[in-house]
């Protein structure tokens, strides 16, 4: 009799014995879904181990239902690395085995190929006149595109224009099945339109030179360098050997972009993977990879699992970028366990960024990658001027003072554009009763709203909530209530008041929330002429603004004085990356940085001497009070409804550790409440353990999911493990 063992995606770190039925025996293997009996239903399970030996009473044993693959899943490299990533992340094997899937595979649903339905026009379609459509302007655009055979973005035409022309008998759906050519029999390339300054042929040559096997490049380039270059002239020598590619990028508005300019220079199979897409695209996406029907594949964090049939090197876009890191359910960081999947599939890894984060540079100066610098921007744009602005005394206008006022109006009197960042979305961070001070605050996190005027909102920045903005004041019965502070929105309506002439464009979290929302602003923007852009940190990643000759920084000295440690590594990275917006190609470029703080050290040696210098001095400081990437963490979080079981609980486990560990390498820090006590309704504790060494940090954390596994307590809270936290909870 076989018993096959099997995971689930619950949060547990065991696997279940189920009897293989006697027809199956011959067919079933390791990594194959099955349908299973679990408790009142059915269930869909991944198979881990098959034994003739099970530790349970056999009799007691129920028996699979349903084989849904008839062949795993998962390549044995793919396997072999999702079964590590489990372990160093002390995470449930089940729950990792099913994020590398795609949603409808979790579900159930067949390995295969979806067909997909289209709109095609029908005879009589093809045979009007689109004029005589006159009276309906959407529904005659949407004819003419598809009689011209035209390539139309379906964000563009709401349903009820495609209802309308089928109705009218000019188009119908059909279902069709994804095309696939054999990429790998017809390779060719278009030629670059830059020419390689000399730092961009070493650096290519360098990576060519190991692209059989495995190694790390830290390809550091100021912006504009001319990194994106690299990449696709690295890449060429990859696709010539028949091999795929994995590019990820940090968000979702960065892939369109991306996926243009590759698909301009390879004429090649290209996709782009990431949670926006459709599930049956998604499905699709994904089985193709796993055949080796795509030859490179663009996406951001969680394409990293995608099943490729010959992988032949992985590239990671601004490596530097925090996205890269899940912060909710399986707290991974993509950047770290690409560089695992890269070594065990024996092929190269390029990291890229203008900014390196400090674990990474700490690595390439110990020679542990290889680093390769590009100092020189493309086409000799100078960098930018550097300007610190003291605010101290001056009056702001929605955080403006009158000398970046004036600036703006230098710039766009030169027909050039503006940028202006501001980290902070929304009207504003506070909303207050004039008369007895209340605060509107979010009762799930004691936190104030964010008042969001466009949308007639108080908004919770902390767990989405929402409600209606009050007619008067719940506490006193005034209707005086008044926001306090600026974001982004507030900042947008200033400038159309300043500057009524002028194109305001805002692009933060609120703005681009509609799919297309970016690539509309983006293709404004790129248009030319005088424009201002207002936005968030999604201005600082990646996009090109070749008429931006000014940024303007309103409010950073939040992030000079915080409590992480991390913060001031980041704000060197996001100013370093929004600075560097400001004059590409043939215009010099500005930065102006407002702050109640010019004489902050950190700004300082940042603007005089680069982001370099701020590195190698951070470092230093690392180094010398042992945190990260001199030592290494792990951060244990609780909550509950009651703010007693999750204090109770990680009390115990500091209790469990000192009794169990006589190692004074070990540090613990807490129990404390976490950075954000209270969210959603949940009481939020953590605590910090942190060693010398790697290795013996992941033994004690293996000991003790085993030790908490068996604890009563777990019962009455919510816990987790975040290995390698780069930030507080």
């Amino acid at each position: 009799m076989l018993i096959a063992k099997i995971v689930l995606p619950i949060r547990l770190h065991q696997t279940f014995d189920y009897i293989v039925p006697e027809q199956l025996a011959n067919v079933v293997m390791i990594g194959q879904r099955v349908k299973i009996p679990f408790g009142n239903r059915h269930a869909v399970g991944i198979i881990t181990a098959i034994s003739n030996h099970s530790q349970y009473d056999i009799s007691k044993l129920k028996t699979i239902s349903e084989l849904i693959d008839q062949q795993s899943l998962f390549t044995n490299k793919l396997w072999k690395f999702l079964l590590w990533a489990a372990g160093y992340y002390h995470y449930p094997l089940g729950e990792v085995l099913f994020h590398a899937l795609p949603i409808l595979l979790r579900q159930g649903k067949a390995a295969t190929q979806l067909e997909t339905l289209i709109w095609q026009l029908t005879t009589a379609g093809k045979m009007v006149d689109s004029k005589s459509l006159a009276r309906s302007v959407k529904q005659q655009a949407l004819l003419s595109l598809m009689q011209a055979g035209s390539e139309i973005e379906p964000s563009h035409f709401s349903p009820a224009v495609y209802k309308g022309l089928n109705d009218k008998g000019l188009i119908e759906k059909i279902a069709v099945m994804p095309k696939i050519d054999s990429w790998q029999h017809n390779i060719s390339f278009n030629p670059s339109p830059f020419e390689l300054n000399s730092q961009q042929i070493s650096a290519i040559d360098s990576i060519n030179q190991q692209c059989d096997k495995f190694s790390v490049f830290l390809l550091e380039g100021v912006t504009g360098s001319g990194k994106t270059e690299v990449y696709l002239q690295s890449i060429e020598a990859v696709i010539l050997q028949g091999k795929q590619v994995l590019v990820l990028v940090p968000e979702i508005g960065l892939t369109p972009q991306t996926i243009k300019r590759f698909q301009e220079r390879f004429n090649v199979p290209v996709v782009m993977l990431h949670s926006a897409m459709s599930e049956k695209a998604r499905l699709s996406a994904w089985l193709q990879c796993k055949e080796g029907d795509i030859a490179i594949v663009i996406g951001t964090r969680s394409a990293l699992f995608s099943p490729f049939k010959q992988l032949g090197m992985i590239i990671i876009d601004e490596e530097h970028d925090p996205s890269y890191k899940q912060q909710e359910g399986w707290r991974y960081h993509a950047r770290d366990l690409a560089i695992v999947r890269a070594k065990m599939e024996n092929i190269p890894i390029v990291l890229g960024s203008a900014t390196p984060s400090l674990e990474t540079l700490n690595n390439a100066k110990a020679d542990r990658y290889q680093y390769l610098r590009l100092t020189e921007r493309a086409g000799n744009a100078s960098l930018a001027k550097q300007t610190v602005l003291d605010i101290k005394g001056l009056v702001l206008a929605a955080g403006l003072s009158q000398p970046l006022i004036a600036q703006i109006k230098k710039h766009l009197a030169d027909n050039n554009q503006v940028i202006l960042f501001l980290n902070r979305r929304g009207f504003s961070p506070l909303l207050i009763c004039h008369d007895c001070g209340w605060i509107a605050e979010c009762p799930r996190c004691d936190k104030p709203y964010t008042y969001h005027q466009k949308q007639h909102k108080l908004i919770c920045h902390h767990c989405d909530s929402h409600r209606a903005i009050p007619s008067q004041c719940p506490k006193c019965g005034s209707t005086h209530l008044v926001p306090i502070g600026f974001g982004t929105e507030q900042l947008e309506l200033q400038l159309n008041q300043l500057f009524p002439d002028i194109p305001v464009s805002r692009i933060d979290r609120d703005s681009t929330a509609k799919k297309g929302a970016l690539d509309h602003y983006l293709k404004e923007i790129n248009q030319g002429g005088k424009h201002i852009l207002v936005g968030t940190q999604i201005l600082a990643k990646g996009h090109h603004f070749p008429d931006v000759t000014l940024v303007g920084i309103i409010d950073v000295d939040g992030a000079l004085f915080s409590s992480d440690f991390r913060a001031t590594e980041r704000f060197a990275q996001l100013y370093t990356q929004v600075s560097g917006r400001a004059g590409r190609e043939n215009k010099a470029g500005e930065v102006i940085l407002q702050t109640y703080h010019p004489d902050h050290p950190l700004l300082n040696i940042l603007l005089q001497q680069g982001y370099q210098a701020f590195a190698e001095q951070t470092l230093l400081e690392r180094k010398i009070t042992s945190l990260p990437p001199f030592s290494f963490q792990a951060l244990i979080h609780a909550a509950d409804r009651n703010n007693q079981y999750a204090p109770q609980f990680l009390q115990k486990i500091t209790d469990w550790l000192r009794n169990q560990f006589n190692d004074n390498a070990l540090w613990l820090l807490g129990p404390a409440p976490a950075n954000q006590p209270k969210r959603a309704g949940y009481n939020r504790w953590q605590l910090l353990l942190q060693h010398t060494e790697r290795n013996k940090l992941q033994q004690v954390l293996s000991q003790l999911v085993r030790e908490i596994e068996g604890w009563p307590e777990i019962k009455n809270l919510r816990w987790s493990i975040d290995v390698d936290p780069i930030e507080g909870w």
